[in-house]
């Protein structure tokens, strides 16, 4: 059972204008809400933003530690020449270099592919040489150097901003020196006994991502009284530990895990629930592109099959505020939310 409280934008709002106090503005993004939905020892109530203060911000420490966590903004990256920002949705185009992963066979020239995401709207390439798709085999370190480094040389020589999906250090210290410059953990900097140590003296930005029981792999089945608090709770003690093992808060962003050791009840449920991780104080990521989760809902279609849904569920991370879209299909994506941000922009000038 849920024992403390925890706070979830609710009743989203077109527009700010003509509703001083009415509204709030998530993390410095394009969202405003009306309202907090209340979750509190098993317990939900809903309180108007207009109320907030009056009956619980000064009343409860959590929950105006909370409440000031949601509404900052999220300061930009400055990674040498390159800047990544917060202030609206960005997209991370996936970059995988093994022959095994789910979603297709690696391209003939992945810099060559990852340059032209980086050219269609990219903001990040994200350049993984090890499948985390269930029953996917544990690839050596040394193959996995072997398969990425080389990429992450020629996207960093490009020009292009890289980041590597790894969960060993020597991946991390090999891609790092090759010119990337985030390091995307799908364990959370603990598969690894040296990853929090290779990060913090990088003083690279990390993406923390949950799933149940990491040590052992990323989809070992977890069991959650609630999964969305459950995995808040979770993500919070991470960003606690990497903090105290030295790896600046303000270069930590966190990713729910989708698809990692949960049902698809669970992922739905963290879908709709995803504007409570902006509650951590991080930039958000999400990764759904072609997931499981897809084809469970739309009569097992393959991964290769699963655009719309993926659209779909990008533009629902989008609505929630968050951040960062980790996806396969960046051209598709990018028009998707160039619309979406075209909607956003009229809501806020007027109707």
């Amino acid at each position: 059972m849920t024992t403390k409280l925890y706070l979830r934008p609710a009743q989203f709002a077109d527009t700010p204008i003509d509703r001083d106090g009415e509204v709030a503005r998530i993390a410095g993004g394009m969202q405003w809400f009306a309202a907090y939905e209340v979750t509190d020892g098993g317990t939900r109530r809903t309180i108007p933003i207009a109320e907030f203060e009056r009956t619980l911000g000064a009343n409860d420490e959590r929950a105006a530690k909370l409440h000031a966590a949601i509404t900052a903004p999220r300061p930009p990256l400055i990674l040498g020449e390159r800047t990544l920002r917060f202030d609206q949705p960005q997209v991370a185009g996936i970059l995988n270099v093994t022959p095994d992963s789910f979603s297709g066979e690696a391209p003939a020239d992945p810099v060559a592919a990852g340059v032209a995401m980086a050219a269609a709207g990219a903001a990040l390439i994200d350049v993984g040489g090890e499948s985390t798709r269930p029953g996917a085999a544990i690839v050596w370190e040394g193959d996995e150097v072997a398969r990425t480094e080389p990429v992450v040389r020629g996207l960093a020589t490009a020009g292009t901003l890289v980041s590597i999906d790894t969960r060993k250090a020597a991946v991390m210290e090999s891609a790092l020196a090759a010119g990337a410059a985030i390091v995307n953990d799908v364990a959370a900097l603990l598969w690894d006994d040296r990853a929090l140590e290779v990060v913090a003296k990088a003083g690279c930005p990390v993406v923390l991502m949950h799933s149940p029981d990491p040590a052992k792999g990323p989809h070992d089945g977890g069991t959650y009284a609630n999964v969305l608090t459950d995995v808040f709770d979770w993500l919070e003690a991470r960003i606690a530990a990497a903090v105290a093992g030295g790896v600046d808060r303000a270069r930590i962003i966190v990713d729910p895990g989708i698809g990692f050791g949960k049902s698809l009840q669970e992922n739905l449920s963290l879908l709709n629930g995803l504007a409570m991780f902006h509650g951590l104080g991080c930039p958000v990521m999400l990764g759904a592109s072609r997931k499981r989760m897809i084809g469970a809902l739309s009569n097992e279609a393959p991964a290769d099959q699963r655009l719309g849904g993926s659209l779909a569920l990008a533009l629902k991370g989008a609505e929630a505020g968050v951040q960062v879209l980790r996806v396969h299909d960046v051209v598709e994506t990018v028009q998707a939310l160039k619309v979406w941000r075209g909607l956003r922009d009229q809501a806020l000038v007027g109707r």
